[in-house]
Parts: structure tokens; C-alpha cells; sequence
């Protein structure tokens, strides 16, 4: 039989990762960090996204440095000490994290990164790998500015990315990654106003303040909650990130086909689950993140996947729960993941919004329809065959429905807010594994449907979510006869939202997002195991954005043989919006 999915991932990342075949856009060893353009350059092998930038006010920015050419070549936090800005005291109009990484030439993995001041996460995302004779060099930026309220005193902090530098059983890591980050401050003015931000904001971490480990589904990270007795607005931005066993969670098969399939277990099904004192109060899917040493290193060269580089938090509205967090009592958030399988983290900001009129509210939970955990419905259709060979397909849908609802009673009166969510997941794994071949498709979809309605005595407003998380994997590995091998590998992953903001009925607002990578490559090798390179490396990306008030914002960018090939703006604008038919 062929080695495990995942064994052989690690030795074909060795394989490809020691040959250095790239042609790189530097092959000199970096001591410091190097800004890349604030475009993507055609020729270039540096990590090449299609998203925008964050739009930024018109004021001038105070800029406050957390790093200057950090060196991570250890697993030892690095300390970040933060002051506010005494030239910009705030209100701010906006307030930018940004970040500019470079990794030595050399040997690495893909590493987790993860800033956090006052244990608050103001960034998540995974560094790209370096090879032979490429430094890649790349740029992240981020909008904080609902994390207002960290950065109105001083705060210590940490920069997280694990990274082993030396020898491990017989392979040279020397990698090293540096960092720059800094925070930039927007001043409001009169034609850019400060937009209401929360009042407090709660990390809900491990217990070493930062991103805590879940290794099953009864695992779970917790945060005791001592809130204002004004509470009207709650929401939590939540990240679970898949790691080891479970990185690639979206190829797992049923427990009981691991071993026929050679494949991780639990199924290819999980989902982030919220506990407010021990009661289910929300669901946040898991995005099906694909790091830069994903499946094949050499798909991600120079254009990562989807979020790759910066994830973003997927926001859960618990506004429902406001009136019993301000009751004066001590509550717990908690959160799981359902299907974790060693191992998931997890790391999420609680954002409170307080009645600036008035000392204390009332109020509760009205009605919550929440089960306690999902139930996927699993159908295995896999038949045995000579060799033995293992064909047929693994089927996986979850489906759930909820409605939550209370309300707060409040210095402008009564207010009742309901949330009701559909959540759709389907995995369709078609299968041929055996002596020589093993060939995994994968078509999974995660669709979320969210509506919530705030109403009072005289207004009812609506905020309508459409999210879905479409990917698309066909991987297949084959030995030839003659020994040699090959291994090929598509994908299509893709992230849409549609948004629909309504006052008494009435639609105001829309906006449409859509971000989709497309990327295919084959590995070969000889009898004799030896990487023989790349070939056929083409990847495209292309980040659609519009909305009712006229904004649209459209690029796309190819890459073939690990280089940028084009660069192409505003070519969706102007046109029908063909991108997204939600």
C-alpha cells in the first residue's frame, strides 16, 4: 500500500522543498525584513494576493511600531510593548494593523502567525515557505479599529510564530522569518467620522493567553465573564484554526475507513461551537484554510490560497444574550470545535457594546432553538477490490436551523433581537486507492444563511448574511510501471458574502464580496524517489467587491511556473455581477 495521505505530503514537501528548483526573486540571505510594492509585480515569486488594501480617512495617520526586524527563529514569543499615540488621543476613524514578512532562503514550513496585545488577537494568518534560492518577502494589513478599546492604553503584547531552526532527523531547517508590524491611527474629521466601536472587548483564549488547543469535540477553550451591567450589543470574532492531525480536515474520511483510504479520521465535517454558561449559543463554520505547504508546495508559488496569509474571524452576532451578560453575574463563553481530531486553535475577541445613557439594563433570552451539536448524516459507498483497491465515494452533509431571540430593555426603550441561521454543509470524496494509485476528489460546499432583526417600538432593522465556502480538490497520485511517479493536484477554493442591510422593510444596502483561487500542479519523481521538479504550475486568482453605493473594486492575477504572469484591474466593474448568484 502507499504511505498515509499526510505521511506522503511531508515527504514529497521534503523532496520539492530541497531541490530549490524556483527561479526566485532573490536568492541573496536576508538579515532584515524587505518591503515588497504595494502592488503585485509581474515576474516576481513573492506571495501575490488579489485582495485590496484597507481603504484608509483622509487625515494623516499617527504610526506606532510593535516590531522592527524581528527575528523568529525559535518557539519563544516575542514581546511587543504598546503605548496610544499621544498626537492622535482619538476618537480614531479608523485604525490599521499592518505587517511585512520575509522568510531566509533555505528549508521551512509553513509557520502559524499570531499577534495579540493585551492578549487580545489582532492578527492570525500562516507565513509562506521559502525554498533553495527564494526569500519570499510579503505584505498584510488588517482593520482593528473595533478593537478600539485595547488600544486606548497601554498594553504588553506577544508575536507568536513557532519556528525551528537546526536539525531535525537528518534535514536542515534554516529558515528564519522577520517581521515588521506597526499600528496606524486615523484621526476622525469632520468628513471622516469615528464609527461606533465596542466598549469592551474580552479576549477568550487558552490558558496561556493566547490561541488554546482543542483536541476533540468535548475540548474547549473558556473565557469567565464579568461584563457592565449596561450590555446591548454583544458579538465574538472567532478563529479556529486546523493543525496537525486535522490540517487537511476537509480530505478526513470516516473513522472506520482511515486506514482503507489512508487518510485522516472523524470524517471531512467541522464546525466551531459557542457556549454562553455551558448553553449552545452559536456556530461559527470553519474556512477550509490551505497553507502554502498545503498538498503541494509549488501551488502556492507565487499565489497563496484563499486567506492563507491573513484569516479572517468570522463574527457571531450574540446580541440575544445581552440582557442576561448585564445582569451583574459572573457567566463563561466557551468554545469547541465538533469533529476536532488532534488538533484545532482557537482564539476569539468578545466585543461588547454598553447603553452610554444608562447604569444598567434589563433583560434576557427569550427563546433559543440551538441543539446541543450537530448531527452529520455520513453515507460510505466503498467497495474492495484486487490489491486490494479501494473505490467508491464517502458522502458528509450536516444541516441546522436555529433561531435565537431576546432583548434588552434599555434607556431608549424596549429592544428585541432575533437571529436566525441556516447552516449547510456537503463533502463528496470519490475515491481509487490502492497498491499504485491513490485518487481523492473533493467537492465540499459550507453555505450559512443569516438574518438578524432588531426591533423597538417604532423601528425594525435587518441585517441579512449570505456566506458560502465552495472547494473543490482533485488530487491524484500514481506509480508508473517503470517505478517513477506522479502526483497532480487541482484547486478551486473560493469565499463569497452577500450583505443586505433593511430599515422598516425597506433594503438601503447591498454589497457582494467574492475571493477565488484556481491553481493546478504535478510533482514528478523517479524509481528511485528522487524529486524531479514541478511542471504545468498555472494559478489564478481574481477578488470581486461592489456594493448600492457605487463602489466596486475588481483584480485578477495569473501566475505560471511560480512566477506572476499578469495583473489585471477593474475588469469586473462596469459589467452585470456575474460572480455571485446568492
Amino acid at each position: 500500500m502507499l504511505t498515509t495521505f499526510a505521511s506522503r505530503l511531508r515527504r514529497n514537501w521534503l523532496a520539492a522543498s530541497a531541490a530549490g528548483l524556483v527561479f526566485a526573486s532573490t536568492g541573496v540571505l536576508c538579515a532584515q525584513v524587505v518591503i515588497v510594492p504595494s502592488t503585485p509585480q509581474v515576474g516576481s515569486s513573492n506571495p501575490a494576493t488579489a485582495e485590496p488594501l484597507v481603504p484608509r480617512p483622509h487625515t494623516q495617520p499617527c504610526i506606532v511600531p510593535l516590531l522592527q526586524n524581528q527575528a523568529f527563529a525559535d518557539f519563544t514569543p516575542k514581546v511587543m510593548n504598546y503605548a496610544p499615540p499621544a498626537a492622535c488621543p482619538g476618537p480614531w476613524a479608523k485604525v490599521v494593523f499592518t505587517a511585512d514578512f520575509t522568510v531566509t532562503a533555505g528549508r521551512q514550513f509553513d509557520r502559524t502567525a499570531a499577534f495579540y496585545l493585551g492578549h487580545a488577537n489582532i492578527y492570525y494568518g500562516t507565513t509562506a515557505e521559502p525554498r533553495k534560492v527564494l526569500s519570499p518577502s510579503w505584505h498584510v494589513e488588517r482593520d482593528v479599529t473595533d478593537l478600539s478599546a485595547v488600544f486606548r492604553s497601554a498594553q504588553t503584547g506577544e508575536a507568536n510564530i513557532g519556528n525551528f531552526v537546526g536539525v531535525s532527523g537528518g534535514v536542515t531547517y534554516d529558515g528564519i522569518i522577520y517581521a515588521n508590524a506597526a499600528l496606524e491611527f486615523y484621526p476622525a474629521s469632520h468628513d471622516d467620522a469615528a464609527p461606533r466601536v465596542p466598549d469592551v472587548v474580552v479576549p477568550v483564549n487558552g490558558g496561556g493567553g493566547d490561541a488554546g488547543t482543542l483536541s476533540t469535540t468535548s475540548a474547549r477553550i473558556s473565557q469567565t465573564l464579568n461584563l457592565p451591567t449596561n450590555v446591548e450589543r454583544v458579538m465574538l470574532d472567532v478563529i479556529a484554526q486546523s493543525q496537525s492531525n486535522d490540517e487537511f480536515w476537509y480530505f478526513c474520511v470516516p473513522s472506520d475507513q482511515s486506514n482503507n483510504l489512508e487518510s485522516c479520521g472523524a470524517t471531512s465535517f467541522r464546525e466551531t461551537e459557542i457556549y454562553i454558561d455551558g448553553q449552545p449559543a452559536g456556530v461559527a463554520p470553519v474556512y477550509p484554510w490551505i497553507y502554502t505547504g498545503g498538498i503541494d508546495p509549488y501551488l502556492w508559488e507565487p499565489i497563496p490560497g484563499v486567506q492563507t496569509l491573513d484569516f479572517k474571524p468570522y463574527r457571531v452576532d450574540l446580541t440575544p444574550f445581552a440582557g442576561l451578560l448585564a445582569d451583574g453575574g459572573t457567566h463563561t463563553i466557551s468554545i469547541g470545535v465538533f469533529n476536532a481530531n488532534s488538533y484545532f486553535l482557537a482564539t476569539a475577541n468578545l466585543l461588547v457594546y454598553t447603553d452610554h445613557q444608562a447604569l444598567h439594563v434589563t433583560g434576557g433570552v427569550l427563546s433559543n432553538t440551538l441543539g446541543a451539536a450537530p448531527a452529520p448524516a455520513v453515507a460510505e459507498n466503498i467497495s474492495t477490490g484486487a490489491g486490494p483497491t479501494f473505490t467508491g465515494n464517502v458522502l458528509v452533509t450536516s444541516d441546522r436551523s436555529f433561531t435565537i431571540r431576546g432583548y434588552v430593555n434599555t434607556s431608549h426603550g424596549h429592544v428585541e433581537t432575533t437571529v436566525d441561521q441556516t447552516v449547510n454543509f456537503s463533502s463528496n470524496q470519490q475515491f481509487e486507492v490502492g497498491p499504485t494509485t491513490d485518487i481523492q476528489n473533493a467537492v465540499q460546499t459550507t453555505d450559512i444563511r443569516t438574518r438578524v432583526r432588531t426591533r423597538d417600538a417604532f423601528f425594525t432593522r435587518t441585517t441579512e448574511e449570505h456566506r458560502s465556502y465552495p472547494l473543490t480538490i482533485d488530487f491524484s497520485y500514481v506509480v508508473a510501471a517503470d517505478g517513477s511517479a506522479s502526483q497532480k493536484t487541482t484547486v478551486d477554493q473560493e469565499d463569497h458574502l452577500k450583505l443586505v442591510k433593511s430599515f422598516n422593510g425597506d433594503r438601503y444596502f447591498e454589497s457582494k464580496v467574492s475571493d477565488a483561487v484556481n491553481s493546478t500542479d504535478t510533482l514528478g519523481f523517479n524509481a528511485s524517489g528522487t524529486f524531479l521538479g514541478p511542471s504545468g504550475s498555472q494559478t489564478s486568482s481574481t477578488y470581486k467587491a461592489r456594493d448600492s453605493r457605487g463602489h466596486c473594486y475588481s483584480r485578477t492575477i495569473t501566475a505560471a511556473a511560480q512566477k506572476l504572469t499578469s495583473v489585471v484591474d477593474g475588469q469586473s466593474c462596469g459589467q452585470g455581477d456575474d460572480h455571485d448568484d446568492q
